[in-house]
């Protein structure tokens, strides 16, 4: 079922990364490339930015965003994980190590915008939804309201939505109604809900005095403007836009990131799903539809949603450019209601898993996304323009132009390990596989740097771009951040089992398993500790699976000591710089959960499972406060396997009914940092 409404059925589709393109491409032209200044790096900070209204001094900066100076990142402090590892289960509850505790901030159906109606699970409208909190939570953000981190506003992202178990009577989806579908489609989208503390603790709850911020981002109502080098392009031109300039929502929204300016990212992600007619579209675009997933052969391919019954512009024979406005970074203001979100063309169209920032040595935004897919590619954007520290209304103004130009990488992999891959996971004598890397340029100075395609098509089909400059194929590039303290950046390749098949490529040291079902962790540094360079480092410090198995590695742990952890998805950091792994799909056979691990002492590598989540549901999220006493996460599509349905459910979490997505809180029962 998972496979069915987050991705279509993807991987029993053939993968839409056929190219052969050489995989270490090392005389490929990579021409002028950005270089950075000399100003001291930036690291990007912990929590979330101040509003605008609390004007903070340049003390404050600390590149991710305006936040308390008690709780910039720091390598300071205690740091050390010292939890008990909870145990593999597949509980249809929470589970949480001993001295924590959880609750449920907020679920679907839950009222988010003023006039609302109390959710009810027979009685659904698309007006309703449209300010009721959204299905499928994915990212999640909390941005501070206040100096004394009492009040927040949470950000979440609703990534895409399993009619069988939202609608009763659901048979199948061309059995929809229209209204089912529109219902649907404004339960995607972001919501922004102000939240506050309990008492002291590290608990937080919808507050309760208002709802001056409160915004719910759809599919069906909400207008975007596309920025940056593409927008106003043929290729985004439709009839309802002839500007190309104007988008009416988002969709599949999976993980994101905040800005250092206060601002919140957002990652269009497997948009494929919900379009038809690629087989009356003209030739003129088929090849970009299909590298992008989107079927040319038949109208109503396996997995489809049917959503040209409720919209025609899902209708690719009618319109056939209405796909091109979708796979983008988004941008908003969740301080400001009434701002329009933005489509950033800059950053390229593929499958965005999320985006987040950190700042060059000259104060540039460096951007890193991934493209959740099998064989895909790793990219990097950095602006031309510097950030201006502060929150004044001129400061603001600028740095949210940050992301409209600059130059568009994409990442490939040079190796230095010895030895031979056999495929098996085997690792090399010393440890661990290693290399460099470069960033080519795709675009720069406002010019394509790849030969024959446009600024335009290079932006708009962004995956063939990267094909043509060989980039580096990676299993499933998912949530890309870089690390608070180090400035170093994780990346979490989800898996691979395609990896190594019959005519399919086979395993090399940045992916070092053939039928790679539990996938691993990758580590870049920049060289010179710049984001602003074209070349880094790599390694794998972490490679998942049973610890049992010869082919795991935990940065060199005692693998006896360890928690087995299969399929990581995205990644957070605390204060601390230890980092934070959510899971989706775990392969080993019990629930999906959160994991943290120590980056460097002598713990570096002592991976244990902080918590799990029900039945059959996603762990995402995941976001630490800026004070280190709160883990949020988002707890996604509790029940959704096979034979699921309102009637019934496979899963009853959170209220004994029925599964419904929500969003927790955990915190420690004594008020202490978590973790610590």
């Amino acid at each position: 079922m998972t496979c069915l409404y987050r991705c279509g059925n993807a991987c029993f589709h053939p993968v839409p990364n056929e190219s052969d393109n050489s995989y270490f491409a090392d005389e490929v032209s990579r021409r002028d490339v950005f270089r950075a200044g000399a100003l001291g790096a930036i690291a990007i900070g912990v929590g979330g930015a101040i509003a605008s209204s609390t004007p903070a001094s340049a003390a404050e900066q600390t590149g991710s965003a305006v936040i308390p100076e008690a709780y910039a990142a720091t390598g300071g402090g205690n740091g050390k994980l010292t939890f008990s590892p909870i145990p593999p289960n597949t509980l249809d509850t929470v589970v949480v190590p001993n001295g924590y505790d959880h609750a449920v901030i907020i679920k679907w159906g839950d009222a988010v915008e003023a006039g609302a109606p109390k959710f009810d699970i027979n009685r659904q409208t698309a007006a309703a939804q449209a300010k009721q909190f959204g299905y499928n939570n994915d990212f999640t953000a909390v941005l501070p309201l206040d100096r004394h981190d009492r009040r927040g506003l949470l950000v979440c992202n609703h990534e895409y939505t399993d009619e069988n178990l939202m609608f009763p009577g659901f048979t199948k989806p061309e059995n929809l109604t229209v209204e089912q579908l529109r219902i649907s489609m404004a339960a995607h989208g972001l919501s922004v809900v102000e939240i506050e503390r309990v008492g002291s603790t590290g608990q937080w709850r919808v507050a309760g005095n208002g709802r001056a911020y409160n915004r719910r981002i759809t599919l069906i109502g909400t207008p975007f403007q596309l920025t940056g080098p593409a927008a106003g392009s043929k290729l985004l031109q439709t009839a309802a836009d002839r500007t190309g300039r104007k988008v009416i929502g988002t969709q599949n929204n999976c993980s994101g990131g905040v800005t250092p300016w206060g601002t919140v990212l957002s990652g269009e992600e497997n948009f494929n799903q919900y379009f038809v007619g690629g087989d009356g579209a003209p030739e003129s675009v088929k090849a970009g539809l299909k590298r992008y997933g989107i079927s040319t052969d038949t109208r109503y391919p396996d997995g489809n949603r049917r959503w040209d019954r409720a919209d025609e512009r899902f209708d690719l024979a009618r319109h056939p450019h209405e796909a091109h406005r979708f796979g983008w970074v988004v941008e908003v203001d969740p301080y400001d209601r009434r701002s329009t979100p933005r489509k950033h063309t800059a950053l390229g169209r593929l499958k965005h898993e999320g985006a987040n920032v950190i700042l060059t040595k000259d104060g540039r935004a460096a951007v890193y996304t991934g493209d959740d897919e099998r064989f895909e590619y790793l990219y990097k954007f950095v602006s031309d323009k510097k950030m201006i520290p502060g929150q004044s209304s001129y400061a603001r103004k600028h740095n949210m132009t940050l992301l409209e130009s600059g130059t568009l990488y994409v990442a490939t992999f040079d190796f230095t390990s010895a030895g031979e891959i056999d495929g098996s996971g085997r690792l090399p004598s010393d440890g661990g596989f290693n290399g460099t890397g470069r960033w080519i340029p795709l675009v720069k100075d406002g010019q394509s740097m790849v030969p024959g395609m446009t600024v335009d098509e290079v932006l708009v089909f962004t995956r063939l771009a990267g094909d043509k400059v060989g980039a580096t194929k990676l299993d499933r590039p998912e949530d890309v951040e870089p690390n608070p303290v180090t400035g170093k950046v994780y990346a979490a390749l989800t898996n691979n089992t395609d990896r190594g098949k019959a005519g399919k490529a086979a395993a090399d040291e940045v992916n070092p398993r053939n039928l790679n079902k539990h996938g691993h962790i990758l580590e870049i540094t920049a060289d010179g500790g710049d984001h602003g360079r074209d070349t880094f480092t790599w390694t794998l410090p972490i490679v998942c699976g049973d610890p049992k198995d010869p082919g795991t590695y935990f940065a060199g742990f005692d693998k006896t000591k360890v928690s087995p952890i299969s399929c990581p998805d995205n990644v957070a950091f605390d204060r601390y710089g230890n980092l934070w792994i959510a899971t989706d799909g775990n392969a080993l056979g019990s629930n999906d959960g959160l994991f943290a691990v120590p980056l460097s002492g002598p713990d570096r590598g002592h991976l244990r499972q902080f918590l799990t989540v029900p039945h059959a549901a996603e762990t995402c999220g995941p976001f630490i406060s800026a004070d280190n006493r709160t883990v949020f996460t988002a707890v996604q599509h509790p029940g959704e396997d096979n034979g699921a349905s309102v009637e019934k459910p496979l899963s009853t979490w959170p209220d004994g009914d029925l599964g419904k997505p929500a969003i927790i809180c955990t915190w420690r029962l004594d008020g202490r940092e978590v973790g610590a």
